[in-house]
């Protein structure tokens, strides 16, 4: 399976070389050269697997064996799942009313990105043991990927992560899930902006490709291939467990209500669609409406700021995973792909071409939902249910009660992602006039030490950034001479 960039230009990689780059050279994201496709007789068979057996499955199709034998493979996904607070690792609750809420957050850090990321830093583990490497991740966090990064990777060998996180504009769980782990693999870094802001040393940084190469520096953000392929595997899952039955033909539909930021749940979905899943896509976001507004009316352009919500992990103006599916969109074709993309890097600003926007809001139906409805929405769960939603499993929720209230009928059932627990939001528990419920490891947070490192407005952020890494690699070249010795 061979991987080429949505721009076009550079040379094709597989499996191994799109895990370490994150970005591909020419700016683009990695996509696999063909998709395969699923038929029925193999959905069928897939149909009865858990959802670790379907992670299973789809990595074995878009990595090949020659690159992670099957057993090897199995083997790194179960190690990966297994710090995993449920026995199913991802849960379905059925609620009143035909509302399905997929929990996608029974991880370590009680949120989807621990599914894709310990998966990911599994491959990225058994890769540098075998070619006796040593990376350092460097991630931008909104709130979730910092810690479910630092927890996939900590105490790792052969990977150093330095995490920049949003002082201030993430909750104060998530800060403390990345603060309070001390392990000496681990640095964080307190910025003084928010998570755009923060992007901008890590995207300098990046640019700089000898930089990157002298230092072996590699992303986790969700442009990472390898996580977009293992979130896949929850739309399979929505799929398996919704469907009425398998005996139609075709086979039934079932909507997959998606939340999202950086869109990279919504390329998943959209890839599993394209290689035979029958789904229909419905995307919502918060008031950082950039996505709705894409599907809606083509305009795929920045707002004036970001805007603060209380689905914050969600407060993102740069979708940046809209570009794998620009490229899908367009039939592949990667030169409509570059200059889409380089025209909103120089202006923030596109209106679709026509066809590529009429196709877009075929395959996928929008909203975006203010903090007043999704309060009403948490509200109005518990009510029906004694079910505490996080706020943005509410805003896909909410998308479920507006379609309810409508009154129209569907036989298609509808399945809503949950991203996070509401143990990790009770700040926003609070303001739908509910009570926390926080487990004990969190409350543990409080009590513990932290270590964090502060970049301060006037700093030179990217200098610092420069520095840590030049500094590791220096402890990394020390350490493998005296193990050599």
């Amino acid at each position: 399976m061979w991987y080429v960039s949505t721009r076009g230009i550079a040379p094709r990689v597989n499996f191994e070389g799109a895990l370490f780059s994150g970005y591909a050279p020419d700016g683009g994201l990695f996509m696999p050269e063909e998709l395969p496709q699923l038929d029925r007789e193999t959905l069928c068979q897939w149909s009865t697997l858990s959802y670790p057996g379907l992670v299973k499955e789809l990595c074995a199709l878009f990595i090949g064996s020659e690159l992670i034998p099957k057993d090897d493979l199995n083997d790194l996904i179960d190690r990966a799942f297994s710090r995993f607070r449920h026995r199913e690792v991802v849960h379905l609750s059925r609620l009143r009313n035909g509302l399905n809420v997929l929990e996608l957050w029974h991880g370590v850090t009680y949120a989807f990105k621990d599914l894709s990321l310990s998966c990911t830093a599994q491959f990225l583990q058994y890769f540098l043991e075998k070619r006796e490497k040593h990376v350092t991740v460097v991630v931008g966090t909104s709130g979730d990927t910092g810690s479910a990064a630092i927890e996939s990777v900590q105490g790792a060998k052969n990977v150093d992560i330095i995490v920049l996180l949003p002082k201030g504009h993430c909750t104060k769980i998530q800060e403390l899930q990345m603060t309070t782990v001390l392990k000496e693999n681990v640095h964080v870094f307190g910025v003084e902006g928010n998570s755009d802001e923060l992007d901008e040393p890590i995207k300098t940084v990046f640019a700089d490709v000898a930089f990157v190469k002298k230092h072996n520096l590699m992303s986790l953000n969700s442009i990472n291939w390898s996580r977009v392929l293992v979130q896949m595997a929850h739309h399979f899952f929505a799929y398996f467990q919704c469907t009425p039955s398998l005996d139609t033909h075709p086979l039934p539909l079932v909507e997959v209500v998606v939340p999202t930021g950086a869109a990279g749940n919504l390329a998943a979905g959209y890839i599993a669609q394209k290689i035979g899943l029958p789904i229909r896509l419905v995307v919502v976001v918060n008031r950082n409406d950039i996505i709705h507004r894409t599907v809606q009316q083509g305009d795929f352009s920045l707002s004036e700021a970001v805007k603060s919500t209380l689905a914050s992990a969600m407060d993102i103006q740069v979708p940046y995973n809209m570009e794998r599916v620009f490229w899908l969109l367009s039939g592949c074709d990667s030169q409509v792909t570059r200059a889409l993309m380089e025209q909103f890097e120089r202006t923030q600003s596109v209106n679709l071409p026509k066809e590529l926007h009429s196709k877009l809001s075929e395959v996928v139906t929008s909203e975006s939902v203010s903090d007043e409805a999704i309060t009403q929405t948490m509200g109005r769960c518990w009510d029906e249910n004694q079910y505490l939603l996080c706020p943005h499993s509410a805003v896909a929720v909410n998308y479920h009660y507006q379609q309810m209230d409508r009154q129209e009928p569907s036989s298609t059932p509808r399945c809503c992602l949950a991203p996070a627990s509401a143990a990790k939001f009770p700040e926003a528990v609070l303001a739908a006039g509910l009570t926390p419920e926080t487990p004990a490891e969190i409350v543990a947070l409080e009590h513990k030490e932290t270590r964090c490192t502060p970049m301060r407005r006037g700093d030179n952020w990217t200098l610092m950034l420069q520095d840590t890494i030049e500094d590791l690699s220096r402890r990394w070249r020390g350490h493998a001479l005296n193990a050599s010795q």
